[in-house]
């Protein structure tokens, strides 16, 4: 690349404006090595952020003439870089793929085939072969669907689309996100009905259905965020019914209190519910315990494991550092991963109980 290399903040941060250049040209060049008739599939995590990406991505490249595009977003519980998503993976039989919001680790998502990654979170290792455009360590840092949208935006016509991108920056970073497009988008698309589309498209995934296709369909095929809530025949009732299950068990969790490590800065707030609410309550709680990591476990989300999250307001600690650094034998690597204030992970009971001892939790009578 000729670009300059981007100068450091004085927080060793680099300013994204800087680095925008050379990511774009790496983009840019892993798609010029893909033929358009090439089946080229986009590995996305589920969340709101992740299907924002891979619908932009998509609809982008559609743009650019690319005539066999594949959306797969990860399935509940799965790791990006595990057999079995591996062997969904392969049985599309991509040429290429393009792996967005899942994290970027040294094994691969699927080792053989030319890979771009999209990420934000705290990267762990560089996959041989691999293109990597990872905004960690800009400053701001995009979310996925933000730099996705940076990178298509210079090859293909997206005004009309850049409320897709908006759904994954106000999911990922709130209504007043440093995204310059979006006080545009809010004016043009109703700051209102952005933040309704994105409640709705997180409830999906957040709901007992785990009904991944609909919000994805409509980030792919709709015309701006009214339809996530109007469109009936896409769906719009179905989220709204998501996202009643959503309040009442979001509702019913905060009922929970919190449990302190000691002599360590770790709070544990324990419950069990079918939906996917153990992020919202350890952020929610992380305002409440500013000193403190917390953490969310719930026992009733997947079968027969503790699926938890850890949240933190404290800019001197990194979440994922502190929970990799507890040694879990076989199962090291598989929990820890994400952004230095947010991390998480599925474990067994007894893994997860191993874990809580080794961060100075007492036994619980």
């Amino acid at each position: 690349m000729t670009e300059r290399e981007p100068e450091l903040t004085g927080s060793g941060m680099v300013p994204l404006e800087g680095a925008l250049p050379a990511a774009r040209a790496a983009a840019a060049g892993f798609l010029q090595g893909v033929g358009r008739d090439e089946r080229l599939v986009i590995f996305c995590h589920f969340d709101a952020d992740g299907l924002a990406a891979g619908a932009l991505l998509a609809r982008g490249l559609a743009r650019l003439g690319y005539a066999d595009v594949t959306v797969l977003p990860s399935e509940r519980g799965e790791s990006a870089f595990a057999d079995g998503a591996r062997a969904r993976l392969a049985a599309l039989g991509p040429a290429a793929l393009i792996v967005t919001d899942l994290g970027v680790s040294r094994a691969g998502a699927l080792p053989g085939v030319p890979t771009l990654y999209v990420d934000h979170h705290v990267p762990e290792g560089e996959p041989p072969g691999a293109v990597v455009v990872s905004g960690y360590g800009w400053d701001p840092i995009p979310c996925s669907a933000w730099l996705a949208y940076e990178l298509l935006a210079p090859l293909a016509p997206l005004d009309d689309l850049a409320w897709v991108a908006a759904v994954g920056v106000i999911s990922d970073l709130g209504d007043r996100a440093p995204w310059a497009p979006l006080p545009a988008v809010r004016k043009r698309f109703g700051a209102t009905t952005l933040k309704e589309a994105v409640a709705l498209i997180n409830a999906a995934r957040r709901a007992p259905a785990f009904d991944i296709a609909t919000p994805l369909a409509l980030l792919l095929e709709a015309d701006g965020p009214k339809a996530v809530a109007e469109d009936e025949a896409r769906g719009a009732g179905r989220l709204r019914a998501y996202r009643e299950q959503v309040g009442a068990a979001l509702k019913e969790a905060r009922r929970a209190a919190p449990r302190f490590a000691v002599g360590a800065p770790w709070a544990l707030v324990r419950f069990s519910s079918p939906c996917q609410v153990h992020p919202l309550i350890a952020q929610q709680w992380r305002g409440r315990l500013p000193k403190h990591v917390v953490i969310a476990a719930n026992d009733g989300y997947l079968p027969g494991v503790v699926a938890f999250s850890a949240r933190t307001s404290r800019a001197d600690l990194s979440v994922p550092a502190l929970l990799q650094a507890v040694d879990l034998g076989p199962l090291n690597g598989t929990f820890g991963h994400g952004h230095a204030a947010a991390s998480g992970g599925h474990l067994p009971p007894d893994a997860f109980a191993r874990l809580l001892q080794a961060l100075s939790f007492p036994p619980q009578a």
